[in-house]
């Protein structure tokens, strides 16, 4: 495998440019700029007008990417989002980047004009970027299941687990989460901790997440689970725990956290302090995104009822659960874990094949969500305290 090395040292599997508006009033001036250069820019923002840490830092880590090669900043000019900040942060890394004002530049014609200029001179930079060698050891990958069903957690969601410590026996940095659908699960996640200190750690993280939906009257449970055949949030779980393998828990980190080293980590995007942001997990790409501002390179997407999403910046792996699904979602999909259910695939199989597919994304291949074009992103404002000293390895 290859990938594009960057100054903090990180290796990108893709060179895109990001166009990343800065407010929602700049969303569609961004997507004009982009929509006539999809294969070479992806479009990632903020909506929110008033300024949010967390949104902040989503932000700096995502045009930070090592798959990201060059940027492209679209303002508004009137919004709060720090964007000197942020273009100061692209600039230490060496990418080149360039800011567009819509209020400055002339409106919605003129500045979707300078962002086609801008992104083909970019563009043009970056697209001798040399490459070097990548290793499996040197990967970030993260997980997440989405349109859950009775066979995700008997099929796909082991598969993965299967492929994630082979990954982490390799050295790689495995990801998965979340917190609100691991509620039930706790006892048996602390019991994989590395140390007594990130045992406690995520059983906090799991009640936090317990209280949060409490409060809000409504859990990680949709009426698609439950047409799907499962009854109840702690089955859901245990589908979803499965997802994380056998593997030694190495820390537990939040959105932005980039693990220091290989390892499993658990990611806990629930916020912290009192209920204000809504549904934490408001939708499978808000986590896809979450994990890439961790560095994941690539995310293994498990649906069993089926979902058809891709992502911005970082390929989807799309792995059906479900054989009768498959079936009629095939060109959405890139694994076929329902054999283990109607062929006889043992769980292992079905997890090499997983990690064979992931090699050969690293190295280039194209996933179907992305030969279809689905580039879907989504953040929102949320609020965290940094992870203590028991969350990161010792």
């Amino acid at each position: 495998m290859k990938g594009y090395v960057r100054s903090d040292g990180r290796k990108g599997i893709r060179n895109l440019v990001a166009v990343a508006y800065l407010v929602e009033c700049a969303h569609h001036v961004a997507r004009e700029i982009v929509a006539l250069q999809r294969e070479q820019a992806h479009l990632i923002g903020f909506p929110g007008c008033f300024p949010n840490a967390y949104a902040q830092q989503m932000m700096e880590r995502l045009c930070t990417h090592p798959n990201v090669g060059g940027v492209v900043l679209v303002s508004l000019g009137c919004e709060s989002f720090d964007r000197h900040a942020l273009a100061e942060t692209i600039r230490a890394t060496g990418r080149p980047m360039e800011t567009l004002v819509i209020q400055r530049d002339g409106g919605t014609r003129a500045t979707i004009e300078a962002g086609h200029a801008a992104v083909a001179r970019i563009a043009a930079e970056i697209a001798d970027a040399p490459m070097v060698p990548l290793e499996i050891s040197e990967l970030v990958v993260g997980t997440v299941c989405g349109g859950s069903d009775g066979t995700s957690g008997i099929s796909g969601n082991p598969a993965v687990g299967r492929c994630f410590d082979q990954l982490v026996e390799a050295g790689a940095a495995c990801i998965f989460e979340e917190t609100g659908e691991l509620i039930g699960c706790e006892g048996i996640m602390a019991a994989r901790a590395a140390t007594p200190e990130l045992a406690e750690e995520i059983r906090a993280a799991v009640d936090k997440a317990a209280a949060y939906y409490a409060t809000l009257g409504f859990g990680s449970f949709a009426a698609g689970n439950a047409e799907g055949g499962l009854t109840t949030i702690e089955e859901k779980s245990l589908g979803a725990y499965a997802k994380s393998g056998q593997s030694q828990i190495s820390g537990l980190i939040k959105p932005g956290d980039i693990p220091p080293k290989g390892g499993l980590y658990l990611m806990d995007v629930v916020p912290d302090g009192e209920v204000r942001f809504g549904f934490p997990n408001i939708s499978d790409n808000a986590e896809i995104v979450e994990m890439m501002a961790s560095g994941a390179h690539m995310t293994l997407f498990v649906t069993g009822r089926g979902s058809v999403v891709g992502s911005a910046l970082a390929p989807v792996i799309k792995i059906a659960a479900n054989p009768h699904m498959y079936e009629r979602l095939r060109d959405d999909m890139d694994i076929n874990a329902g054999r283990i259910i109607t062929e006889g695939a043992s769980i292992d199989e079905v997890g090499r094949e997983i990690l064979d597919l992931v090699a050969r994304v690293a190295s280039g291949e194209r996933t179907r969500s992305e030969e279809l074009g689905h580039t879907e992103f989504i953040l929102t404002y949320k609020s965290f305290e940094p992870i203590g000293p028991a969350c990161l390895p010792v």
